[in-house]
């Protein structure tokens, strides 16, 4: 038996969209859309973490990413301090800290709805493949 590459790869750009518009909706409940949802929990896992990194992390451009850290800083939930060299750290304030709070509680309910029509075999295949795809090749 053959696979279809093209329709396995629609039917994970189909997931990954449903996802992403699910969570962006959720999110808003609690005052975030997914992609600030998404830098809070980068610059949270990663404290004082460059611009760079952090864009690397949330899969931005360096640009990208800045906007929306100013955005952030604008609404009071992230901070900007000056680092080694040109360096900008990142630090969440409590408003942050807060505001991922709700976030996680938002993505913990949406997450178990979406991935409710897989028992909890199906949830850890998907998720062990899932890694295999995404693992970084040696060298790379």
């Amino acid at each position: 038996m053959t696979t279809d590459l093209e329709a396995l790869g629609q039917a994970v750009k189909r997931a990954q969209y449903r996802n992403h518009r699910t969570m962006d909706a959720a999110l808003k409940d609690v005052g975030v859309s997914l992609v600030q949802w998404d830098a809070l929990r980068a610059i949270d896992r990663t404290p004082g973490a460059s611009g760079h990194d952090l864009a690397v992390a949330t899969f931005q451009s360096d640009q990208s990413f800045g906007t929306l850290a100013a955005r952030l800083v604008d609404r009071g939930l992230v901070e900007r301090t000056a680092g080694r060299g040109r360096r900008i750290e990142h630090a969440l304030t409590d408003a942050g800290r807060a505001a991922l709070a709700d976030g996680h509680a938002v993505a913990g309910r949406v997450l178990q709805e979406l991935f409710a029509p897989l028992d909890a075999g199906e949830r850890a295949r998907l998720s062990e493949l899932l890694e295999v795809l995404t693992a970084e090749a040696p060298g790379s």
